[in-house]
């Protein structure tokens, strides 16, 4: 009976370890937008594709771009430079669609971001974030989870759950009719 709790015991500690040890160091794939650094968390990431052929959609908001056919799903294109307050991104020749996946009411809805270039996957520890700062930022405050000091600058953050609102999402979801 003891050596069974003891085999419990370890068993929680060294689950409680893993789990502050991936917490300690995160990963994030960086990108540009115009001069500026961004991050997503790695686990939110599905695939990188090259900027191709999007389909408009009539009504659809301003800073959905379109949609494209990926490999049969039907997958809205969000320009982030317009959901961020600026002119539509100019398609360069470094430009891609980051495929994400949201969850969003028990469904997991596929979504592309598109952005001017992908630059590399990256580790910051947690105590290289600092919160998002009140200020300064040329993209929602509530838009970023954090700035990721990295070397000798700073990387955007950027919380994909808080960039669109519930009834965004919806509409989204309800107008790819999954």
């Amino acid at each position: 009976m003891f050596n069974s709790q003891i085999k419990k015991a370890n068993a929680a500690a060294a689950a409680a370890a893993a789990s502050a040890a991936a917490k300690a160091n995160r990963q994030f794939l960086t990108f540009l937008l115009g001069r500026e650094v961004f991050a997503l968390d790695i686990l939110v990431i599905r695939e990188i594709i090259q900027f191709g052929e999007i389909s408009t959609v009539p009504m659809m908001p301003d800073y959905i771009r379109g949609i494209i056919n990926l490999r049969g799903a039907v997958v809205p294109v969000v320009d982030l430079h317009v959901r961020f307050g600026h002119e539509a991104a100019a398609v360069g020749k470094r430009t891609c669609i980051v495929i994400i996946e949201l969850t969003h009411q028990g469904s997991v809805l596929e979504l592309g971001i598109m952005v001017d270039a992908v630059s590399a996957v990256i580790d910051i520890e947690a105590g290289q974030i600092e919160p998002a700062p009140r200020f300064g930022s040329r993209v929602r405050n509530d838009f970023i989870a954090g700035m990721g000091k990295v070397e000798d600058q700073f990387v955007i953050i950027l919380d994909v759950a808080k960039t669109f609102t519930a009834d965004e999402l919806d509409a989204l979801d309800t107008a790819m009719g999954t």
